[in-house]
């Protein structure tokens, strides 16, 4: 029986913790703050309820394989997991709607040419066989499988299989989203559909290779998913399937250094000079934090992934409203940018001057565990700002003002919910500071998940280092961030340690 010491209590780095301990290995997870979830959490205040970290679930699959292996129990008989449908509604800048029904390729297309014209859905449908070609290529190095020792493969080769576009003479293939969006969908509402995947994952869809397809797909393909009570709620169960496991959890106590001993991970030094003797360490934390505790046992050698920082944070509203949620309200709504450029330029490029009007997501749950009673509604509102507002003097919106943040996403909501100032009661707001205490990542930076092509710029590092005994785990290391991803990576470096090198991942 190993002595593990888990950095961290993050998702990946839970899922992960109660794959060790059913493998027999004694876990101790010293976590910062007081609680568990890492970016998973949550708030509560006069009855309300909201998420404030991701609202939905795709890819549950990746979950239910954590509870049947640490307990042959479905994940379902510890949440209430729900497919909601329609799985959005777009509300595009010209005032076109589009409700898209969930994992139905056929619904999808018949709702895009009613709402958009004859032939948008059938571009739509043909670009997602398209998308599943790049999902059957890379899913299983991206996901399944430790990064490859020879990850160049993975950078160098565009797994999309983009349609020709003849243009000034001269036959090209999209390499970005946004060359998807303009060659092959040929509609600037079907590509701020598109776009809208990759800016929900903090991602410049002008640099983000044509292999980010991945991401639609995947909502497309697996649904998109609820956890009734919020997604707090699956941190939860994650929590306590750790638990029974007999991993045991040391809340407000800071790691504050990685012990190296004979050349390999041997521990680790909390706050207050105490030190915890491991034979494995894995650091579930931001590469900053994992430069502080780790220093140079952390380092990648030369030819490796190196660490990849994010410039992009989430700004969240939280609402309270007054009055019933109306019968047949979407769960989900994107009130799309009026100007995608200057949205971009205000996001990306660091444009100065008062921010553009940012692309909204509203989610709108039907849960009556979320509201004091049938007579109020909470909702959330989101939009993708850039982390470097994170390290200021608690900035929130892209003009570093909280309140001009706020308002920015209140008004953009507005289009998706009639009345909504004379319904609200309060609101809350969340920035990228808050996310920065709650994670420790820089500027509130969130991951975005692993991405082939593009020079693998979009990769992140492998879960082992080149310290014996040291691991990273979740959305900061392969393969990335996202629900699934962190999921995932606790899986691969449950199977490298238990397995040893040799571990090629899941069959």
């Amino acid at each position: 029986m190993a002595r593990i010491a888990v950095i961290g209590a993050g998702m990946g780095a839970m899922a992960g913790a109660a794959r060790l301990a059913v493998a027999g290995h004694r876990v101790v997870v010293y976590e910062r703050t007081q609680t568990y979830g890492g970016a998973v959490r949550g708030f509560e205040r006069d009855g309300f309820r909201f998420d404030t970290g991701p609202g939905l679930l795709p890819l549950p699959a990746v979950w239910r394989d954590l509870f049947l292996k640490t307990g042959r129990e479905p994940l379902e008989s510890h949440v209430e997991a729900v497919q909601v449908d329609p799985s959005a509604r777009h509300v595009f800048a010209d005032g076109t709607e589009a409700a898209l029904p969930n994992a139905s390729r056929a619904g999808v297309v018949a709702a895009l040419d009613t709402a958009l014209g004859a032939g948008a859905g059938q571009r739509w449908g043909d670009f997602l066989v398209r998308a599943r070609e790049s999902w059957d290529r890379t899913r299983r190095p991206l996901l399944e499988e430790p990064l490859w020792p020879n990850w160049r493969v993975l950078a160098e080769r565009e797994p999309y299989p983009a349609v020709p576009h003849k243009r000034l003479l001269r036959t090209r293939r999209a390499g970005t989203l946004a060359e998807i969006g303009a060659w092959e969908l040929r509609d600037p509402r079907l590509a701020a559909l598109l776009e809208s995947h990759a800016l929900a994952y903090g991602l410049d869809p002008r640099t983000t290779p044509a292999s980010a397809a991945v991401l639609p797909y995947m909502e497309h393909a697996f649904g998109t998913w609820y956890v009734r009570g919020g997604m707090r709620e699956l941190a939860r169960a994650v929590y306590e399937r750790c638990l029974a496991r007999g991993v045991e959890f040391r809340f407000g106590t800071e790691v504050t250094a990685v012990v190296e001993k004979d050349g390999r991970a041997a521990g680790v030094e909390l706050a207050g000079g105490e030190a915890a003797e491991a034979d494995f360490v894995v650091a579930g934390v931001a590469p900053d934090v994992l430069d502080r505790v780790a220093g140079g046992l952390a380092e990648r050698a030369a030819g490796e992934v190196p660490a990849r920082r994010s410039a992009a944070s989430r700004l969240t509203v939280l609402l309270a409203l007054r009055g019933a949620r109306p019968e047949g309200t979407a769960h989900r709504t994107v009130v799309h940018a009026p100007d995608r450029d200057a949205e971009l330029a205000s996001v990306f490029d660091g444009a100065p001057g008062p921010s553009a009007r940012p692309t909204v997501t509203v989610l709108r749950p039907d849960d009556p565990a979320l509201v004091p009673d049938a007579g109020h509604e909470a909702v959330v509102l989101s939009a993708t700002v850039p982390a470097a507002l994170g390290a200021a003097a608690d900035p929130g919106s892209r003009s570093g003002d909280p309140a001009a943040g706020a308002e920015e996403l209140i008004t953009a909501a507005t289009r998706a919910i009639p009345g909504l100032r004379d319904r609200l009661l309060w609101h809350e707001v969340r920035t990228p500071a808050d996310i920065e205490a709650a994670t420790g990542a820089a500027g509130g930076a969130v991951p975005a998940p692993a991405l082939a092509a593009a020079g693998g710029r979009l990769l992140h590092p492998a879960n082992g280092t080149r310290t014996p005994g040291l691991f990273t785990v979740g959305g900061w290391s392969h393969p990335g961030g996202g629900l699934p991803h962190a999921g995932m990576s606790g899986a691969l470096v449950a199977g490298l340690i238990v397995e040893g090198p040799e571990f090629r991942g899941s069959q």
